[in-house]
């Protein structure tokens, strides 16, 4: 059974840094796709970054390209996102998720596995 189990959110002041990480278990993840997500009280869950398990693709939203990293570590099985210059619109809940392909890796409903979120947010 897959498990995506986040941590390392919390209050960080507007322009600090923040890493926040994603421990997969379950299964191989070969050719499969993590996602980063973000979702802000009532707000959609939103597309922020994606890397291929094996590879090195990445790709990033328009609103936090340059500002966000995303890599990973393939002997931990973790993900992570660093998070720099962030600003009070990047409160959100991250989410880290995963899925099997490359078709349509921006859109949340095609992930079928998701972790619990860890908040982040930035206020001074």
């Amino acid at each position: 059974q897959v498990q995506l189990v986040e941590s390392g959110g919390g209050v960080v002041q507007p322009g600090g840094s923040l890493r926040v990480s994603c421990a997969a278990s379950g299964r191989s993840f070969n050719n499969y796709y993590m996602g980063w997500f973000r979702q802000a009280p009532g707000k959609e869950r939103n597309f922020v970054a994606a890397i291929r398990w094996s590879g090195d693709n990445t790709y990033y939203s328009d609103s936090v390209k340059g500002r966000f990293t995303i890599s990973r570590d393939n002997a931990k099985n973790t993900v992570y996102l660093q998070m720099n210059t962030l600003k009070p619109e990047d409160t959100a809940v991250y989410y880290c998720a995963a899925r099997s392909g490359a078709l349509m890796f921006a859109n949340p409903s095609t992930y079928p596995y998701w972790g619990q979120g860890t908040q982040v947010t930035v206020s001074s």
